[in-house]
C-alpha cells in the first residue's frame, strides 16, 4: 500500500507513452493491451492496460493505469455492471476508480463530465483517460470496426 499522498502525486505527476509509435489501436474484442509509461524525469514507471476481453458486450471496456504492476491508481470501466461501494452505495457505469488510501480501488465514483468529453466513444474514453492521468504527447488512436464503437 502507498499513502493517499503519494497516490495522488503518482496520478499528477507528466507521464509518456513508451516502446509504442505515435498510432496506437484499441485491442479486439476480447483481447487487451498493455502500454508502457515512465515519469518524463524517467524516475517512476507505469503501465497502461486497456482490456477488451469481455465477449457478450462488444463495447465493455476498462482503462486501467498501474504503478509497481500491482497498484491501481486510476480504472474507467466502461459499459459494465454497477459497482458497490465500501459503504453500500451503488454507482453505475461507465464509473472512475480512484486510488483511495486503505481501500486501494474498491471506491467507484460517477465519471466526471468535465474531463470525459464522450462517454459513448471509446477511442476519444482513451484519449480522455489519457488526458486524465496526466499522459503527455498523447498518440493517434485509431478504432475499426467494433474497435472505437460506440454505444448506446
Amino acid at each position: 500500500m502507498i499513502s493517499q499522498k503519494e497516490a495522488d502525486d503518482l496520478l499528477n505527476i507528466k507521464k509518456k507513452l513508451i516502446n509504442c509509435g505515435k498510432i496506437i489501436s484499441l485491442p479486439m474484442i476480447g483481447e487487451s493491451k498493455v502500454f508502457d509509461l515512465v515519469s518524463l524525469d524517467e524516475k517512476e514507471k507505469f503501465l497502461l492496460d486497456v482490456n477488451r476481453k469481455g465477449r457478450i458486450k462488444l463495447t465493455k471496456c476498462t482503462y486501467q493505469k498501474r504503478y509497481r504492476r500491482v497498484i491501481v491508481l486510476a480504472r474507467l470501466d466502461i459499459d459494465g455492471p454497477p459497482h458497490t461501494n465500501p459503504d453500500g452505495e451503488k454507482v453505475l457505469c461507465p464509473h472512475l476508480h480512484i486510488y483511495k488510501e486503505g481501500y486501494g480501488e474498491k471506491w467507484a465514483y460517477p465519471v466526471p463530465l468535465d474531463k470525459f468529453s464522450d462517454t459513448k466513444n471509446l477511442d476519444i474514453l482513451l484519449r480522455d483517460f489519457m488526458k486524465y492521468c496526466n499522459v503527455v504527447r498523447l498518440p493517434i488512436i485509431q478504432g475499426g470496426v467494433f474497435n472505437g464503437y460506440q454505444y448506446k
